[in-house]
């Protein structure tokens, strides 16, 4: 049963990194300085036992955590018998304390009410044995017994005082067998150990990928991305009951985006939080992206994996820049506006990625001129989606907060976002204008290359506003090197290399056009003479240019090849300019 081990083995681990989730939180600190000790060195005792279960605590959880599958299992299983051992013995104690209220020291059978709580406390007591013995596969019942010498203690008509004592016996009986077990298996935990090392030591530590081979099999033999994901969303669920319950009516007096906010930011104020919160914002993402997929092209669309689709992105986003800004350091309210804007940067990522998705696939509805109606209505709702729903992220976040550099770089990004589908939109509807026309338009290349210009215009404008505001800032603000850095790193990926690309595309573009201007057109003679189709779109020319060693070619097709390479598409020799 493969999938049941999978459950088991995420499952039976997500407690180990619930407790270190709260060691961690726990203000150890604050509860030595507490103690009320007579003197100090009491209080120093007293802080050296705390600090010391504070560390076994952790330990006995990480070696919990990584213990193979079926360790973990016979770890559980073995809790699971203390549980029920413990359960016994408070049965038999809670029959004792009714023996001793009733007064009633005569035979059991002899008394009615007597006889049903024996009956009853016996039965559950021979249920909780068997069920010992058979969750530690043996058939020697009688090992889990002891909680049972009580009754056989009633049952032989015992004074209470002698009920008491074996009851005390019992206990000790069971303990004293705990602790034997415990010290028999003490090393077991170092044999693990010393097992795993001896197999690491058997590897060649000069070949790399033999070592990445290792980490990429517990990586998966773990299931690490699941496992804190379900570890996460454990620990958001618990949050969101804990403050729904603690306040009065809280969606109502704040609202239910920042009552959901504050319930994640509660959520990721410790290194494991926070590594559960990436996974999940990663597998958010990937299911978002494959939504996008599955809505634009079905099934066989979300087949087709692209690595860059796959969540990773936005999930490493959102680490980075909780590292970067020292999430886990801040206040809880401090956290919450902080986090807003960080998954604010990881929204705007996942959309930059669904625009990667949508743009092929909405070209390709106008270009290749299909007629069905379905395919081109869900290609333009995901576009008009696309386009509207970061305006009004734009629009939410600048009313909470004040304008500055930081939120102008959030809000500029919604606008590129905004301005690339509608550059994409824009040469879908003239592939469509071309579509129910008779005649093919003949500058439609142009056209939606002036399109693409005029988008890669304003996109620049954009990047260029945010520059010289974050150094108008910088310069009469308030300077630091981090807005400095960004400042670098924006003018160089956002300005400089898209003025550089823009400027190198309209260079080609004119000297596409330089030599196609300087090539002979061909008349209506020697076009009828040839009586041949253009070589490159296989299309009858009305018009023509020759190159200079004696072909025909549409001026426009010829130009887009030249886009690519100077020579002719013919005979290869290179198409110069007089």
């Amino acid at each position: 049963m493969p999938r049941l081990e999978e459950v088991a083995n995420i499952a039976l681990r997500v407690p180990s990194i619930l407790v270190l989730d709260l060691l961690y939180k726990y203000d150890i600190e604050g509860l030595t300085e507490h103690l009320k000790a007579k003197n100090e060195d009491m209080l120093f005792k007293y802080k050296y036992v705390i600090w010391n279960l504070y560390y076994l605590g952790h330990l006995i959880n990480v070696v919990v955590l990584i213990l193979p599958l079926k360790h973990v299992v016979t770890l559980y299983l073995h809790v699971l018998v203390a549980l029920l051992l413990y359960m016994g013995h408070q049965i038999s104690k809670d029959y004792i304390q009714e023996e001793l209220q009733y007064r009633y020291e005569g035979a059991v059978y002899l008394d009615f009410l007597a006889f049903n709580r024996f009956v009853s406390a016996m039965t559950s007591q021979i249920i909780l044995s068997t069920l010992c013995a058979f969750l530690m596969k043996t058939r020697k019942v009688w090992l889990f017994s002891a909680h049972v010498l009580p009754l056989l203690a009633r049952l032989c008509s015992s004074p209470h005082t002698t009920q008491l004592a074996v009851n005390t016996f019992s206990m000790g009986l069971t303990g004293a067998g705990i602790a034997v077990f415990l010290l028999s298996n003490l090393f077991v935990p170092y044999r693990l150990a010393k097992a795993a090392y001896s197999e690491l030591l058997n590897i060649e530590v000069m070949e790399l990928y033999r070592l990445l081979a290792v980490g990429i099999s517990l990586w998966n033999q773990f299931a690490v991305p699941l496992l804190f994901s379900v570890f996460w969303f454990v620990l958001f669920v618990v949050q969101l009951c804990s403050d729904a319950m603690s306040a009065s009516s809280p969606v109502t007096h704040q609202g239910i985006i920042f009552f959901l906010l504050t319930s994640v930011s509660d959520c990721c104020a410790t290194p494991y939080s926070l590594l559960g919160l990436t996974f999940v914002v990663s597998y958010l993402a990937l299911g978002l992206l494959n939504l996008c997929k599955f809505y634009l092209g079905g099934y066989a669309a979300v087949q087709n994996e692209n690595v860059m689709h796959r969540g990773v992105t936005e999930g490493v986003t959102l680490l980075l820049l909780a590292l970067q800004t020292g999430l886990l350091d801040m206040q809880a309210l401090q956290r919450t506006f902080l986090l807003s804007i960080i998954l604010f940067i990881v929204v705007t990522s996942t959309l930059q990625s669904m625009i990667e998705i949508t743009d092929p696939v909405i070209l390709a509805l106008g270009a290749s001129r299909n007629r069905s109606l379905w395919k081109h209505f869900r290609g333009l709702s995901m576009c008009l989606i696309l386009l509207m729903f970061p305006v009004i992220m734009a629009y939410k976040i600048s009313q909470f907060f004040h304008m500055d550099f930081w939120l102008l770089i959030l809000v500029s990004s919604c606008m590129l976002t905004s301005l690339q589908i509608t550059g994409t939109m824009l040469i879908y509807f003239l592939f469509m204008v071309e579509l129910f026309r008779r005649d093919p338009i003949e500058s439609l290349d142009e056209v939606i290359y002036w399109v693409n210009a005029v988008s890669r215009v304003l996109e620049f404008v954009v990047a260029l506003c945010v520059v010289a505001y974050g150094t108008w800032e910088s310069l009469f603000g308030e300077w630091s090197w981090m807005g400095a850095s960004v400042i670098i790193i924006h003018s160089y990926f956002n300005v400089w290399l898209r003025a550089q690309s823009g400027w190198r595309s309209f260079l080609l573009r004119q000297e596409a056009a330089k030599k196609i201007n300087s090539l002979p057109r061909a008349t209506a003679e020697k076009l009828q003479q040839l009586n041949d189709v253009c070589s490159i779109c296989f299309q009858e020319m009305s018009s023509a240019v020759i190159t200079y060693c004696g072909h025909f070619f549409h001026g426009n097709c010829l130009r887009k090849w030249l886009y690519v390479q100077e020579t002719c598409p013919m005979c290869h020799q290179t198409v110069r300019p007089t």
